[in-house]
């Protein structure tokens, strides 16, 4: 407009909140973006959020607390907002990933692969002993009945006649053979009881430190599925992507909200929470403890990659 001094969108919004009269410990609390964040927008610092993606976010909910149309404050001053198509976020990530992993030894693999094939010879000697043990009973049994019958032909005359009552010691003899028959249904049950799967692991492969606290940890035996599950307690940020273009999720989780992510078959996922002591995280429902303690100072914005290895899908291709 003409006459009137051009204001900043960080003034603008400076302004706004101190017309209503809040402050900014008061926005925090209701935003849920951290106070030197809100200090970082209102001074058009936007090189001190956690990254460029996360300036227009920040931003409608800002517009949103004061009481200003988020959209129309966007389109106004759209030139003065990073875009976040000017920072690559993976790319650091991504070549942090590839040194590690050539020099991350293969002898945990080598051992987890080892062990079906072990499980396997010991399920075989099984079946050999119980079958040994099964055919030497039976041969036994065999053997003592063919002793007996002959001793009883050498001294005594063995016949038959049509009185009931001379062959009552004879069907006698044949009812206990026919019961003394071995049960070997334990056995057989025991041979067909499947291989306990393997449970879920998670592992530290590099621990994140001050002031970016990104982590990166190793997920073994997922199985043939693979989800993610999110609880907030209050309002957090949270995104939610592979390590190339696919985002699964990026907005804020909310209380009573829960987020399930079925991410099968992606086997490196980058997290990326915005307030840690406020968000449970698990993986098919095994509860993801915090490389980091989250109750630490600045360690409430946690960045963690997670590798998945050893699921279905992988070896299946």
């Amino acid at each position: 407009m003409d006459g009137v001094k051009y204001m900043g969108l960080g003034a603008r919004l400076k302004d706004a909140r101190e017309i209503k009269g809040i402050s900014l410990d008061e926005l925090q609390d209701t935003t849920k973006i951290q106070k030197r964040y809100l200090v970082a927008i209102e001074e058009e610092n936007f090189s001190v959020l956690p990254g460029k993606f996360y300036a227009k976010a920040f931003i409608k909910e800002y517009a949103i607390a004061v009481g200003l149309d988020p959209n129309e404050l966007m389109e106004e001053y759209k030139q003065d907002i990073p875009s976040p198509e000017d920072e690559d976020v993976t790319t650091q990530y991504t070549r942090i990933h590839r040194s590690r992993k050539d020099n991350m030894p293969t002898k945990s693999n080598a051992i987890f692969s080892f062990i079906p094939t072990l499980i396997v010879i010991i399920l075989i000697l099984g079946i050999v002993f119980l079958a040994w043990w099964f055919i030497t009973t039976k041969a036994n049994e065999e053997g003592e009945d063919t002793n007996s019958i002959g001793q009883t032909g050498d001294n005594d005359e063995i016949y038959r006649n049509d009185d009931p009552e001379d062959n009552v010691g004879t069907d006698v003899n044949e009812e206990e053979n026919e019961t003394e028959q071995p049960e070997d249904t334990e056995s057989e049950e025991e041979e067909e009881q499947e291989e306990p799967e393997p449970e879920l692991t998670i592992e530290v492969v590099e621990l994140g430190t001050a002031p970016q606290y990104l982590s990166e940890l190793e997920v073994s035996n997922v199985g043939e599925s693979l989800k993610l599950e999110f609880n907030a307690e209050n309002d957090v940020w949270l995104d939610v992507k592979d390590d190339g273009s696919q985002v699964f999720f990026t907005g804020f989780a909310r209380p009573n909200e829960p987020i399930e992510l079925d991410v099968t078959g992606t086997t490196r996922i980058f997290l990326n929470i915005g307030s840690a002591p406020n968000l449970t995280v698990k993986i098919n429902d095994v509860e993801l403890e915090y490389p980091v303690d989250p109750n630490e100072r600045g360690a409430d914005h946690q960045q963690i990659w997670l590798n998945i290895t050893d699921t279905e899908t992988n070896t299946n291709e």
